[in-house]
């Protein structure tokens, strides 16, 4: 096969694998929350990857991607609604897009990470939420803010033509913190499940299924391969294994020290600690994978694996409520991992830290500012937390008529 094809191919199957990643969303979600919400967030996940797509196709890509303009300041462009063919003048299929993939295999790829953002937030607001106002919120964050933001590095907008770029090579920041700071603010409007804080105290809430969470997890690594691996944007052998391997060390590095750490501090062997830990140590990793070499990768996993069983515990005495650790994992881990890339690797140095902080107070900046709006008015209209009675005997009824497990109902007030 020639260059490119093998290289179209390479970035399809990854994009297949990031594809897989929303099952693993899925999994990990319901594994960690009750039986009785299963088909509510089932329902949000296969409605943001469905709609993600779409709003991409309309409006996404080409905001992400506007093509700013020289002497531009870089911060919004737009190229147009909907896809063009990119053909040649005699009506052929232009092959010079890239040298590492065609048009539409760039705009497959990049549309499988828009639904990611709002995914994260799914597991940060489950259990209590209404369907209808999120749905609402997922069309505005993944069809505007995530491709705004986005434009700002890998459009070419302003953080790409720092002195300094900042550097995010596959999503710690654009991808993994554009969610958690919208989950963290939707979990300061939304307030916590019933039955959470009690008298002051924090109560557990076990999910109904951890062998599902475990599997999601596992899938979730799996697409990481893709994740990670596609962001090579070519099938260049050297630097996608190297990816694979700071990748694979990062989220095993992640997995031990956070059933470390959490073992020490909490004398059990907590399997769901142990999972978050693997992958609080991929979205650290996710920033610099590419540059990194594997003991860089082991401290940057093993600094996310201990964060995360902190950061569990700080945002739990915050009385914030976040049923799956999105929050730790996605935003703390993935702010963790874009400042890594200015202390280890081959770019770290001062000057890299100081545009890493730049860009991850931007993103903080849009994301705070804009899911805040959204949410917020979506609140003061139509509302967005269930009645009491509806989250007590859970959302499957009530917003969708049915259970996940019709012959085996058990009772989890």
């Amino acid at each position: 096969m020639d260059l490119l094809t093998t290289n179209n191919v390479w970035m399809m199957i990854c994009t297949a694998l990031v594809f897989f990643m929303h099952l693993g969303f899925g999994l990990l979600e319901i594994g960690l929350t009750r039986q009785k919400n299963t088909l509510n967030i089932l329902f949000k996940n296969v409605f943001i990857i469905t709609v993600g797509l779409l709003l991409y196709c309309l409006v996404g890509f080409n905001l992400m991607y506007p093509g700013f303009e020289e002497g531009s300041v870089g911060l919004f462009g737009f190229a147009g609604f909907g896809l063009d063919s990119p053909l040649t003048a005699e009506g052929a299929l232009d092959l010079t897009y890239s040298e590492g993939y065609t048009y539409w295999t760039d705009f497959l790829f990049q549309g499988m990470f828009a639904a990611t953002a709002a995914t994260i937030v799914s597991g940060a607001v489950a259990e209590r939420i209404k369907i209808g106002p999120f749905m609402f919120f997922t069309i505005l964050y993944v069809g505007l803010v995530y491709p705004i933001a986005g434009s700002w590095k890998w459009g070419g907008g302003f953080l790409q033509t720092l002195e300094t770029p900042f550097y995010d090579f596959a999503g710690s920041t654009l991808v993994h913190s554009v969610g958690g700071w919208a989950a963290l603010v939707a979990v300061c409007l939304l307030g916590a499940r019933i039955g959470k804080f009690k008298d002051g105290k924090i109560q557990a809430i076990p999910g109904h299924n951890i062998p599902l969470a475990t599997a999601g997890v596992l899938i979730l690594w799996l697409g990481w391969f893709g994740f990670n691996g596609g962001s090579v944007l070519s099938a260049d052998p050297a630097l996608t294994s190297l990816t694979l391997v700071t990748t694979c060390l990062a989220a095993a590095a992640g997995g031990v020290v956070a059933a470390f750490v959490s073992a020490i501090r909490y004398r059990n062997l907590d399997l769901t600690m142990f999972l978050n830990g693997i992958l609080g140590g991929l979205v650290g990793i996710t920033a610099g994978a590419d540059q990194m070499s594997p003991t860089d990768a082991i401290i940057i996993g093993a600094v996310a694996g201990a964060i995360i069983v902190f950061a569990v515990s700080m945002i739990d005495r915050l009385k914030l409520d976040d049923p799956v650790g999105a929050i730790a994992v996605h935003l703390v881990c993935g702010i963790w991992g874009t400042l890594a890339v200015g202390l280890f690797g081959a770019l770290a140095g001062w000057d890299q830290f100081v545009s890493q902080f730049i860009g991850v107070a931007s993103y903080a900046a849009i994301c705070i500012v804009s899911s805040y709006i959204i949410i917020f008015a979506l609140k003061k209209t139509v509302g967005i937390r269930v009645s009491e009675r509806e989250e007590l005997e859970g959302l499957d009824g009530y917003e969708h008529g049915m259970d996940a497990y019709p012959d085996f109902r058990i009772n989890e007030h």
